[in-house]
């Protein structure tokens, strides 16, 4: 498609079928690069997000989407995710704008070209799994007292009406991750994204009208603060949530969505440990580098506690410091950038809070640790040397471009450090000899656990957390599973 300039960039909403403009509060999108804002636009207000869940809930009740062949559903998404495959340059051009991702980033493909790729793997993976299958009841059960044969059926039939709210760091991808298997398995959904990067969400509205999905199926709203997000979290219309953001706002959604029983999918917040055996700390001093050039370290499954043996402690955060300080921030634009800004001078805030209190609890700044000073949001790569893992940097999520690294006396102690967290989000073992990592790695309480590997997202293998972390499944046969009910048929003839 032609490119279009970021001031034609869509903006309208999508209820119940048409192109919306806003009725509410003003959203302002700053680029995180300079601090500007670059684009302003009326968001939904709180009766358009009830109008979107009323369209919602008629269309799951007359089984307009629902009632469908789950092949001419596919079909139908395959559609939209070829309408967005189309808009993926702009796609790219709208996530460096409102994210800061710089275009040079290994990051980049991950926010648009992966998802969409994800998507179509789900699909496929969808149509192998049955829609209903036969109980295997005891042959002493399949013939009652009178007689009669009974057969008994369990089949996976959709929830109905899903409001998807996804967080601001990968903000297409964590829409689309929801919005695929949740319209694939037959439900209608409700896709609000993060004030903070609306708009490359709001693009998938035009990818929508041309799949010509039923009115009411797919609907995107977005806002500037939250009650909207507060409508759909409560509203019994409303019968699942899927969230991706924070433990504590998860905490908030779960608490709303109580009273009515709503089945719950959240990815919250992590402090993922990175445990490095001693035959492989010479690969401790990149780690930095894995955590800090995905997306300023706004993610959060990165590895941002790192344990090494306190013997080598002191080498590897020699080594960490060298790697921290050839990184190049700048411009996102700059195909020679390799760390863009975090995402607002709040996060900015939070960045410089942690370091300081890290120090004042006995941690040591080695690299970085503070702002740049030049507009835009950009904080350091920062590394510290914390004396254990009850400090404040090894404690809490700060979301920023900090790496905490702790000494492990043996890898008993390793693995009750990287366990002692209120987090089990992902977790990453590298050890040479592969059959100690992999046992160590069993031992890690966490959703995901990678040995060897910075991270494998695929469409067929799933994600999730345990603990604060959140609760149920994204991607893989269980991200689809989520999105459906089981109910059990007993007939006879």
């Amino acid at each position: 498609m032609a490119e279009r300039t970021a001031a034609e960039w869509p903006a309208d909403m999508l209820i119940n079928g048409r192109a919306v403009g806003g009725a509410g509060a003003e959203i302002a999108v700053e680029n995180p690069a300079t601090g500007e804002v670059f684009f302003r636009f009326p968001g939904a207000s709180e009766a358009q997000f009830s109008t979107a869940i009323a369209a919602a809930r008629k269309a799951a009740d007359s089984g307009v989407w629902s009632d469908c062949p789950r092949k001419d559903r596919v079909a139908a998404v395959r559609r939209f995710i070829d309408a967005l495959e189309a808009r993926a340059d702009e796609l790219e051009r709208i996530v460096m704008a409102e994210g800061g991702c710089p275009v040079g980033s290994a990051v980049l493909p991950v926010q648009v070209r992966g998802p969409l790729a994800h998507a179509r793997d789900q699909l496929d993976l969808y149509l192998t799994l049955p829609e209903s299958e036969s109980n295997p009841l005891p042959l002493e059960e399949r013939i009652n007292a009178a007689g009669t044969v009974v057969q008994s059926v369990r089949r996976w039939v959709p929830l109905g009406v899903v409001a998807a709210i996804s967080a601001y760091n990968f903000p297409f991808f964590l829409g689309l991750w929801k919005v695929v298997p949740a319209l694939a398995t037959g439900n209608c959904v409700i896709l609000r994204p993060s004030p903070l990067t609306p708009l490359s969400t709001l693009a998938m509205r035009e990818a929508a009208e041309e799949a010509d999905f039923p009115a009411g199926v797919l609907q995107i709203l977005a806002e500037t603060e939250a009650q909207g997000a507060l409508l759909l979290t409560t509203d019994p219309s409303v019968d699942m949530v899927t969230f991706t953001g924070s433990t504590d706002v998860g905490r908030k959604v779960m608490a709303q969505a109580a009273p009515t029983m709503k089945r719950l999918q959240l990815e919250l917040g992590g402090k993922s440990a990175q445990i490095f055996m001693p035959d492989s700390v010479d690969k401790a001093a990149v780690s930095v580098m894995g955590v800090c050039l995905a997306h300023s370290g706004q993610g959060c499954v990165l590895g941002t506690r790192v344990f090494v043996p306190e013997e080598s402690k002191a080498q590897v955060l020699e080594g960490m410091t060298r790697m921290a300080a050839a990184i190049v921030q700048g411009d996102p634009l700059d195909s020679a950038t390799q760390m863009g800004p975090v995402i607002s001078r709040a996060q900015q805030d939070r960045c410089a809070h942690y370091v300081k209190i890290a120090v004042d609890a006995g941690a040591r700044v080695v690299a970085g640790g503070n702002r740049l000073d030049r507009p835009g949001y950009f904080f350091e790569p920062t590394v510290l040397d914390v004396p254990d893992n009850r400090n404040p940097a090894a404690r809490d999520e700060i979301f920023g471009p900090i790496v905490s690294v702790i000494g492990y006396r043996d890898l008993d102690h390793a693995v009750a450090m990287a366990n002692d967290t209120i987090f089990g989000l992902s977790g990453y073992v590298h050890g040479k000899d592969v059959r100690q990592a992999l046992a160590l790695a069993r031992r890690i309480r966490s959703g995901t656990v990678n040995v060897n590997i910075g991270g494998h997202m695929s469409g067929y293998a799933s994600s999730g957390g345990h603990r604060l972390s959140g609760l149920g499944r994204e991607r893989g046969e269980e991200g689809l599973r989520v999105y459906q009910e089981l109910q059990v048929l007993n007939f006879s003839n």
